[in-house]
């Protein structure tokens, strides 16, 4: 067990800011099309987080032109460039998986107030 963890220390990231539950965050992915490379930006809520040493991952919710997109983020992986936090939001669950129900102004998560 302790090969297993020292080779997830020595691939851990340290550049990744606290993401949250609740949060509205900017994730940076790289993709590889064909030869080219570029960076997609996806903007969404933070709606679950998995915490797991080198697997952890985060699932994105956002919703564009009237449907809900979801996409689950690993949080150590080499292609994800960064990750902005915009706004915290205030939350009283561990997954907000009930937004998935959830339309317009229903949908919106209070921000945190800061002291």
């Amino acid at each position: 067990m302790q090969t297993i963890e020292m080779f997830e220390k020595e691939h851990m990231r340290r550049d990744i800011p606290d993401t949250p539950i609740g949060s509205t965050v900017r994730v940076h992915y790289r993709i590889i099309e064909g030869e080219k490379e570029r960076i997609q930006i996806f903007e969404g809520v933070v709606i679950a987080r998995k915490r797991a040493a080198l697997r952890s991952n985060i699932t994105v919710r956002k919703v564009t032109a009237g449907i809900g997109v979801e996409r689950v983020f690993p949080l150590h992986s080499p292609k994800l460039d960064k990750i902005e936090v915009i706004r915290r939001g205030r939350i009283r669950r561990s997954k907000l998986y009930y937004l998935r129900q959830l339309k317009g102004k229903k949908a919106r998560i209070k921000e945190k107030e800061k002291y």
